[in-house]
């Protein structure tokens, strides 16, 4: 699917001689109801939590020459009968979530036409931001029908349909089955029995023993590595902390060199190409972030049985890839990226309102706040890949970077991959306070360079700096690596100053207590690696911070004082960790700026408020 990006351009371009709005009704299906299947639960949180212009998909549907309106709005009402996801609402008092599907047997739909004398120059293009401004505004889940349908037509002759799709009841692999059986119906042909399940029957599945024992080993997988990777993947002096929203710009890559170079990689390491770009992904971004492992959402359909394959639905959720990357060259780090990035989407399918409820008990615990820094979607292989108009075939290109419009960014870090072959094309979306416009472009040219390194032959991964051009973060002698993340003690002195209320306060690297330590994590670089490595609880050797706070006469304790800084993480810079420990004591030393001082003060009550059983 291509995200949202730039303003609409519709004013651009001549309007339409007419709009008229047609009416099409349906019948014929079979009305039924049950609870939502995992995705839909998911992706409603994100619809009634994100803005519409984020959330919503579109795609853009051209019509064979020759074909009638007629023809188009039949083909459209035969999808809408023979998918239920189509017929589907999700009633909901207000206020709340929906937790019931419900489908319709018969209804009605609409479908806006715009007619033309003639489209503008572009007209892909052009239909596309008519697809992409349908976008805008929430659909209503109880009521609305779940497309928004424009057609395009020339002196009455339809020439594309443009379509806004609710996340509900669509991803970018159900759109891609959509558009095309749609074909197939516009050139006359019978479309297959459907094999795969409808929504309804899938959540079924998903409740059956087998479907919860899933859930539950993935909601361990996903506890692990909240609990033990890096809480962010870019924490750097400059960073902002994750979840918070920047504008950024799409940078696209088109690259015949990068096609080549990733085919002759994949053929010298025998992994598959996808695998070998998965690798060289999380390679430099580990490098440019500083990092010993990789965190990456890999936002997965969930389409690996028949029985969902071809189900238009929603099976969208993030698969958590943790990689790490201590090997000694790439083609160890390819080896090692085929099993986690299996296991990540092993571990795909998750009851979403409970795994949040995890995320936000795991973070509080850790005094952390885990972002989701960084987005690799790669849907190169759908069956009708969704480009969008402004990554269109351009095979010409040996290699060229391009920057588009801007969209509002909740991650760090966001790529898309269209096509791998004849050329690599990526677009990327990097946060303007980690990565300069210079930076974000080469680490894009970086990523087709260490690809051409891997055609050749291994390369050290000590020389990804040398090969790739792209430098890692530079932090200052003021940071450290505590439980796997990258901290400023400055930067938490001064949240945790806050969070209990001025109160003098100094923050200690300290050998951490037995039992506290850090846990190497596992050789095939998974969670479930980084648990057999070492059990939590076992003695370690890692350090840790300590936080001193002079009280006086102030009644607080170390849970306090840890959940009044747990509350302030989300919204404070990057860098921020809770410490292991915190020692309250009744004035500060008279050198407050000398750990040894604040040690040798008499102990009022310690404690911590963190947890790391898994």
């Amino acid at each position: 699917m291509t995200p949202a990006v730039g303003k609409d351009t519709m004013h651009r371009n001549p309007p339409p001689l007419t709009t008229t709005t047609v009416t099409v009704a349906y019948a014929g299906g079979d009305e039924r109801r049950g609870p939502l299947t995992m995705g839909q639960a998911n992706m409603i949180r994100c619809i009634l939590r994100d803005d519409p212009t984020h959330i919503n998909i579109h795609d853009v549907w051209p019509a064979p020459e020759g074909t009638t309106s007629a023809a188009v709005t039949d083909a459209l009402r035969a999808l809408a009968v023979r998918h239920e996801g189509l017929r589907t609402t999700f009633p909901h008092p207000p206020g709340t979530a929906p937790v019931d599907q419900v489908v319709a047997a018969e209804g009605t739909f609409t479908v806006t036409v715009l007619d033309h004398a003639e489209l503008p120059g572009d007209p892909a293009t052009y239909a596309e931001s008519v697809a992409r401004a349908a976008r805008a505004g929430r659909f209503a889940l109880e009521r609305e029908f779940p497309l928004r349908i424009t057609l395009l037509t020339v002196a009455g002759q339809p020439a594309y349909v443009a379509l806004a799709f609710s996340h509900a009841v669509a991803d970018g692999s159900a759109m891609a089955i959509l558009r095309e059986e749609f074909a197939e119906l516009l050139a006359g042909k019978e479309l297959p029995g459907l094999t795969s399940l409808p929504p309804v029957d899938l959540a079924a599945v998903e409740a059956s023993p087998a479907g919860l024992r899933k859930s539950e080993a993935s909601l361990r997988y996903w506890e692990r590595i909240l609990r033990t990777g890096p809480q962010e993947m870019f924490a750097e002096p400059r960073g902002r902390r994750p979840g918070t929203d920047e504008e950024a710009r799409q940078l696209t890559l088109r690259s015949r060199r990068g096609g080549r170079a990733l085919a002759g990689a994949a053929r010298r390491t025998g992994h598959p190409e996808a695998t070998v770009l998965m690798a060289a992904w999380c390679a430099l971004v580990a490098h440019r972030a500083g990092q010993d492992s990789c965190v990456t959402a890999v936002p997965s359909a969930n389409r690996f049985h028949a029985r969902v394959a071809r189900s238009v639905t929603t099976t969208s959720q993030d698969a958590l890839l943790h990689l790490d990357v201590r090997v000694e060259t790439f083609d160890a780090l390819v080896a090692r990226t085929w099993g986690a990035v299996l296991n990540a989407y092993r571990h795909s399918q998750f009851d979403s309102v409970r795994l949040w409820e995890m995320i936000d008990r795991v973070t509080a615990e850790r005094g952390s706040h885990f972002g989701r820094d960084v987005v690799f979607n790669d849907v190169s292989a759908l069956p009708a890949p969704l480009l969008g108009t402004d990554t269109e075939d351009r095979d010409d290109a040996e290699q060229e970077l391009a920057w588009g419009p801007p969209q509002s960014l909740p991650t760090r870090l966001l790529a898309f991959t269209y096509r791998t072959a004849p050329q690599l094309h990526i677009s990327l979306w990097a946060a303007p306070s980690v990565f300069t416009p210079e930076e974000a472009e080469e680490f894009l040219s970086g990523l087709v360079l260490l690809l051409e390194a891997a055609a050749a032959g291994d390369v050290p991964m000590e020389a990804l700096a040398e090969v790739t051009g792209v430098r890692p973060a530079e932090r200052g002698p003021g940071w450290l690596r505590v439980d796997g993340c990258w901290v400023s003690p400055d930067a938490v002195r001064e949240t945790l100053g806050r969070a209990v209320g001025g109160l003098p306060v100094w923050v200690a690297e300290e050998p951490g207590p037995s039992g506290t330590a850090e846990e190497p994590p596992g050789g095939d670089g998974t969670a479930e690696g980084a648990a057999g490595a070492g059990a939590a609880g076992a003695p370690g050797t890692g350090s840790h911070l300590t936080a001193y706070i002079a009280r006086g006469e102030t009644p607080l304790t170390p849970e306090e004082a840890h959940r009044a800084l747990t509350a302030l993480i989300p919204a404070a810079g990057s860098g921020v960790l809770a410490p292991h420990r915190y020692v309250l004591v009744e004035n500060p030393p008279t050198e407050p700026d000398r750990s040894d001082a604040w040690r040798r003060l008499k102990t009022i009550d310690e404690g911590t408020g963190r947890s790391r059983q898994v």
